[in-house]
């Protein structure tokens, strides 16, 4: 009940505190204060908290607990103070609340109540920043000061069900060329008709392979641009392409594909974010398997992008609250959650010190 009640009254003070991407430093200051007044060492990066289990050892392997801090700017649509913590028929109200505050305190009561303790893993905890943009001042940048990291779970509001695989992205930027001229005369080449085929190809085309967990790769074209006047026939029609990769294909692969298959210059802003996914066999899942949770596939994007290992997004809160006007979580879900993450590392330690 202690934790619960230190995890709730965190989220308080973090809902309380405005903490938009890049303007985090106030709520990490709130984390790193809650960690040290619990006798744990943290350390910092930029916006990045983190901290590792009491009894770290280099020689066994690490299990990284991850949620982020910062939120979304609060919509036009909200009727309460985004930024007052308010409590009504169980619902904690509040930007963040849910995307991912009540995660994160959960994870973070989680840690505590392992950080003694003798493990067959290490965990560490991070509390990252720019999760919300993508941004390269976040995970990305925290990771490599983290050592190995064997697999995450990364905090997200899941019902606390199991997102066993999560959607890639990708942006790509096209570009089809004709040749101008005047529109009264039969001259010059129209580069939107020249384009209509190769829109028609995002729009037809279905990649062979498709995820157990995600379903298809989806490519949808959802800007274009062409033209500069009525009566000149246009020498340039660019178009924006917005795919979804799952995890049969990495992003680079996706577009090496496009790039053979199509004539259209295609550029992408960033093949960062690629899809991630856990095997239905790894020990964390068979553990989350027994104590009743189920398996399926995320469409929305985390930072589970940026991981390079095995990870498996779960958490309290709904992921269909996030970015709404009025945000909230039920207190109870936040201390299930904590309930169902100590159980479920307990269960997942227990088999592998077996092992």
């Amino acid at each position: 009940m202690e934790l619960k009640e230190l995890a709730i009254s965190l989220l308080k003070q973090l809902i309380e505190t405005p903490s938009m991407s890049r303007e985090e430093d106030k709520t990490a200051d709130l984390i790193e204060s809650l960690l040290k007044s619990n006798g744990v060492e943290t350390e910092r990066l930029q916006n990045n908290i983190w901290a590792k289990n009491k009894r770290f050892d280099a020689s066994k392997p690490t299990l990284l607990l991850n949620s982020h801090h910062d939120t979304v700017k609060p919509n036009a649509g909200y009727t309460k103070d985004p930024f007052k913590a308010i409590v009504e028929d169980g619902k904690l109200y509040g930007l963040g609340s849910n995307d991912a505050g009540g995660c994160l305190v959960s994870l973070i009561a989680t840690f505590l109540h392992f950080y003694e303790e003798e493990l067959s893993y290490n965990i560490i905890l991070l509390a990252s920043a720019e999760e919300e943009i993508s941004g390269k001042n976040g995970v990305a940048l925290a990771l490599p000061e983290l050592g190995k990291l064997d697999f995450a779970i990364v905090g997200e509001p899941t019902l606390m069900q199991m997102a066993v695989a999560e959607k890639g992205l990708m942006v790509l930027d096209c570009s089809v060329k004709g040749k101008a001229g005047h529109a009264a005369r039969n001259e010059g080449e129209n580069a939107i008709y020249n384009a209509l085929p190769v829109i028609d190809w995002f729009r037809t085309y279905r990649f062979e392979q498709e995820s157990e967990w995600l379903g298809p790769i989806k490519m949808s074209v959802t800007q274009v641009n062409s033209g500069t006047q009525h009566n000149v026939v246009p020498d340039l029609c660019q178009f924006v392409v917005d795919v979804r990769t799952t995890d049969v294909m990495s992003n680079q692969e996706v577009l090496e594909f496009i790039q053979q298959s199509i004539d259209c210059e295609v550029v992408a802003r960033s093949t960062r974010l690629n899809p991630s996914s856990i095997q239905a066999d790894h020990p964390i899942v068979k553990a989350g398997e027994s104590l009743g949770m189920t398996k399926y596939g995320s469409p929305t994007l985390s930072d589970q992008a940026l991981m390079p290992f095995p990870s498996l997004k779960l958490g309290p809160g709904d992921s269909a609250r996030s970015h709404t006007a009025d945000e909230y979580i039920y207190l109870k879900e936040i201390e299930q959650g904590i309930e169902l993450y100590i159980e479920l590392i307990t269960k997942f330690m227990n088999v592998t010190a077996r092992m």
